[in-house]
This record gives C-alpha cells, sequence and structure tokens, in this order.
C-alpha cells in the first residue's frame, strides 16, 4: 500500500464556468441580487470591461465582458447559448422566485420532474439556468 503524505496529496479538481455578457458590471449586480452571489474577484479595464469570480453559496463561476477578438461572445451577441446551467439549491421555489424578481425570465415554472423540484430561467445576458433538487420521491412526470 502507498502512503501520501499531505505534501504530495493531489489538488482537487474544479470546474468552473465563465460566462460571457454584454455589460459585466450589470451582469454583477444580477448575480448578486438573484442568487445571493458573493463577489470573490474583479478586475476593470481602462475601458470598463470586467472579469469576475463569483460564489453562490460556495459554487463558483467567473463572467468577463464579450471580447469578439478573443472569441469569446455572449449569447445575445450568437443569438443564444449552448449551456445551461444547473444549480441545486435547498429551496428551488424560493431561489427561482429570487432569480426571476431580479429580472430573470421564466422559461418552465419551479414544478416535480424526473425526479426533481425544478424550473428553468434565461437571465438578462442570455444565459439559462435549471434551478432545482433531487426528490426523496422521484416523480417522473411534470405535476
Amino acid at each position: 500500500m502507498k502512503t501520501i503524505s499531505p505534501e504530495s496529496k493531489p489538488s482537487k479538481t474544479a470546474i468552473a464556468p465563465l460566462l460571457s455578457v454584454r455589460n459585466g458590471a450589470r451582469a454583477i449586480e444580477f448575480y448578486i441580487n438573484a442568487f445571493e452571489a458573493i463577489e470573490l474577484f474583479r478586475i476593470t479595464s481602462d475601458t470598463g470591461e470586467v472579469v469576475a469570480r463569483l460564489s453562490v453559496n460556495g459554487a463558483e463561476f467567473w463572467l468577463a465582458d464579450e471580447s469578439p477578438e478573443h472569441l469569446n461572445f455572449s449569447p445575445q451577441t450568437l443569438g443564444g447559448g449552448s449551456v445551461r446551467m444547473i444549480m441545486t439549491v435547498e429551496d428551488p421555489d424560493a431561489a427561482f422566485d429570487r432569480a426571476v424578481a431580479s429580472g430573470g425570465t421564466v422559461v418552465s415554472a419551479v414544478c416535480n420532474q424526473y425526479g426533481w423540484r425544478l424550473g428553468r430561467m434565461v437571465d438578462p445576458f442570455g444565459h439559462h439556468w435549471e434551478i432545482g433538487k433531487p426528490l426523496a420521491d422521484a416523480v417522473c412526470e411534470p405535476e
């Protein structure tokens, strides 16, 4: 058996999305209000463009103003996105309602479906979020 010392222990792997947006400063405010995000880091360029790292109860993600010169486009520029963010929370109804009240648009209301309590909304920057949690008693049909 091989013993691993604390110094040689492998680090934890993490994947944190970086969302390209138009108006990054406004996006930060939306995520703070909608998801109770905490701003961990922000750089603002001379032209006002931002890159920021946010955390929602320990789940981190990044956002940056789109930069077509680096092939980073927002869903607004592309006419839609190719990724949905899935946020698992203890109270999906409250989290979903707060996000919609902050400016999100309902795609599908929160209901029990596929073993989850789940709803989907699109934020003002074009990113789709599914907000939910697994159910103890899985229901496979929408309510």
